[in-house]
């Protein structure tokens, strides 16, 4: 009877581990997290992968007509949206709640550049307040920040190489062990023509190399978060079982 009493215990601690480590991961941002189709180019990488039945969540399922059928939709793109709004209207607070997660990429500032010619600095604090919000949602956040694409159209380039500029040092100033910030370079390398379908988002090209940039830093992000999700999982279950015979 001791036996299979320990034993049932054993077999409930584990389910639990099991299901305490399930990774829920946000792509946040506007219409080129939303409407493009790098993100079933992302998922379709993790399959290869031990993350490849990690949960992907957000309120929209909006893409391009990218053709699969297979992947995970969730996410929470919002064309034209601008992070300074997003930011003052708390908009993320409530997206997080609905839909909480334990890794994020953000994608956000060529709305306020292209719509609003938004300074860098009130860019960057907004930026700010976004991370302070999913940090309030989850305080071991992992976050990934692009340094955004180019535009094919307008004279909008300088104003974002100067937004991109900002963004190491920015992020180096909010760094947490237990939330870290990892930036990366959606810029270098991103045609401002051959590789957008409208000058604006990103055509099948555009889609894969950004696909190729977020893939490492995703998967890095991903491994912090299950190395943190099963050490909190395993302390949970350091639980003395009385010994009775």
């Amino acid at each position: 009877m001791v036996a299979i009493k320990l034993f049932a215990c054993a077999l409930l601690a584990g389910a639990s581990v099991a299901q305490n480590t399930t990774l829920r991961y946000m792509p946040f941002g506007d219409s080129i997290t939303e409407i493009i189709c790098w993100r079933a180019m992302l998922w379709e990488k993790l399959q290869s992968t031990e993350f490849a039945s990690v949960n992907w969540v957000g309120s929209g399922k909006t893409e391009n007509n990218c053709g699969d059928s297979k992947y995970d939709r969730d996410n929470e793109g919002h064309s034209g949206f601008l992070a300074i709004n997003i930011a003052n209207n708390k908009q993320l607070v409530g997206w997080l709640q609905t839909n909480p997660a334990d890794v994020i990429t953000m994608h956000l500032g060529t709305n306020d550049i292209v719509q609003q010619n938004k300074p860098v600095d009130q860019i960057i604090a907004a930026f700010t307040t976004l991370v302070g919000v999913m940090r309030t949602s989850n305080p071991n956040m992992k976050i990934i920040v692009a340094q955004i694409i180019p535009m094919g159209l307008g004279s909008y380039n300088t104003a974002i190489q100067n937004l991109n500029k900002a963004i190491p040092t920015w992020a180096q100033g909010l760094n947490k062990t237990e939330s870290p910030i990892w930036v990366v370079d959606q810029y270098t390398g991103f045609n401002g023509g051959s590789d957008l379908r409208d000058g604006v988002h990103p055509n099948q090209s555009g889609d894969t190399k950004m696909a190729n940039i977020w893939y490492p830093a995703l998967i890095h992000a991903l491994e912090v978060a299950k190395a943190d999700k099963l050490a909190a999982a395993a302390a949970a279950q350091k639980v003395e079982i009385p010994f009775t015979a």
